[in-house]
């Protein structure tokens, strides 16, 4: 949302906006010209045939003409704050020029001149709410001397269809104020919801750069034990009185020793790495492999099982951090089941992470597929703001990144039950067309 500078003062744009919504004046000026209209062709004629119906005429054309130019975006200058103080005045100009020839204070219209001013006390500044509020009550106060009078045909049913008139006329403004603030709150309550949205999303991002400040000491760090432990591990490795199988384990030990030390090793190459733009596209199945095969060097019991095709996307590699945390997350979830299910459903569980890629409407989908608990709307919602606190598998900020990275390059990251349990992760990119 951004930012903006007016009268001292720094306001987000949206606020402005909603303050200055030409559109909701817009639509009162038709409700008043529809006010005018129904008294200048249908109640006069009927009621006082005698009146002259030119006048009235008159001013519910020129405010025709006023929302017409508005409309056409003619008058661009009634735009901002004051656009709308000039927009508000000329209606209450309007209605005052109208009551002139139809009986000044006398018509029960009178009092449609309230809700010009309580509308532009809700979306003014104090200054011109009370600007707006003093033209009214000068307009009220000069209709009461000055006016041409409305002679009733029936003058015995006057007092009766005043009162009719002031019924009417209450009724209708207060449809009309509650018809208005009622849209302009729910349209606040939106702008609220987003400023809420955009400053959980700015203080995610200040935790995402602290923690690359925290990864960028800790790669320095930790690459001492890390190599002690391939010198133990070598050391043991050369022992004769050791199993077949402990070696094998010990094999192991030092694979992942170094794929640790070049995972350290690749935060420096990575880090702050500029988004890839243009020809710096993907093929999404070969990419998705890449992540696969990455993935699988840490986690060598578990298999990966990738299937289709998405065209191309662009891809950095903050972005394959995202897809290598959904695929851990699969597969912590499917150990987790194993661990707490039976050995008949733990059968069906230990399969294979299934990732599958489709393209459509501009949009790459990869879906990474467990068969885990699954995840609770409240606990997905709080995973896009803030990390979910350590836990046996993590530290629980893989899910918050992912959100960060796919966000930033302009996609989103959804979740949403498989069938026959478990948690469909849905991880939607614009395509390479789509950013071309």
């Amino acid at each position: 949302m951004r930012m903006e500078v007016e009268g001292g003062r720094v306001e987000t744009s949206g606020l402005s906006a909603v303050r200055t919504n030409r559109a909701r004046l817009l639509q009162l000026r038709w409700v008043s010209l529809a006010a005018m209209a129904a008294m200048s062709f249908v109640v006069f004629p009927w009621l006082v045939p005698a009146q002259p119906l030119a006048p009235l005429a008159g001013v519910t054309f020129a405010l025709l003409a006023v929302n017409l130019a508005l409309l056409a975006d003619v008058a661009r200058w009634l735009v901002g704050r004051w656009g709308a103080f000039l927009q508000l005045t000329v209606d209450l100009v309007a209605w005052g020029a109208f009551l002139y020839f139809t009986g000044g204070v006398a018509n029960p219209a009178i009092s449609l001149l309230l809700p010009v001013v309580a509308i532009g006390a809700s979306i003014l500044p104090a200054t011109q709410g009370w600007a707006l509020a003093v033209l009214a009550v000068g307009v009220y106060s000069f209709l009461w001397r000055f006016h041409e009078p409305v002679r009733l045909t029936d003058s015995g049913l006057a007092m009766q269809w005043h009162l009719a008139g002031m019924w009417i006329s209450f009724v209708f403004a207060a449809v009309t104020v509650v018809w208005f603030i009622a849209r302009l709150n729910a349209e606040l309550a939106r702008r609220e919801a987003e400023l809420a949205e955009a400053n959980a999303a700015r203080a995610r991002d200040a935790y995402v750069v602290g923690l690359g400040k925290l990864a960028a000491g800790a790669a320095h760090r930790l690459g001492t034990p890390l190599g002690t432990m391939r010198i133990l591990a070598g050391e043991l490795a050369r022992r004769t009185d050791l199993d077949a199988e402990v070696r094998d384990d010990l094999e192991l030990v030092r694979e992942q020793v170094d794929h640790c030390r070049d995972i350290l090793n690749s935060l420096t190459r990575e880090a702050g790495q500029p988004r890839a733009e243009g020809g710096g596209a993907v093929e999404v199945r070969v990419w998705v492999d890449q992540v696969a095969a990455r993935w699988r060097q840490l986690r060598p019991g578990v298999a990966v099982q990738v299937q289709g095709e998405g065209g191309s996307i662009v891809a950095d590699a903050s972005l394959g951090e995202a897809l290598h945390n959904l695929i851990d997350n699969a597969a912590n979830a499917n150990q987790h089941m194993c661990a707490t299910a039976g050995a008949v459903v733990a059968a069906d569980v230990a399969g294979a992470i299934e990732v599958s890629i489709t393209a459509s409407a501009g949009l790459v989908c990869i879906e990474v597929a467990d068969r885990g608990p699954g995840l609770s709307a409240a606990r997905i919602d709080a995973a896009r703001r803030a990390p979910l606190g350590a836990h046996a598998q993590g530290m629980g900020v893989g899910l918050m990144l992912a959100h960060a990275a796919v966000e930033h390059h302009g996609g989103r990251l959804e979740f949403r039950p498989r069938p026959g349990g478990g948690t469909i992760a849905r991880l939607m990119i614009p395509s390479q067309a789509a950013v071309q």
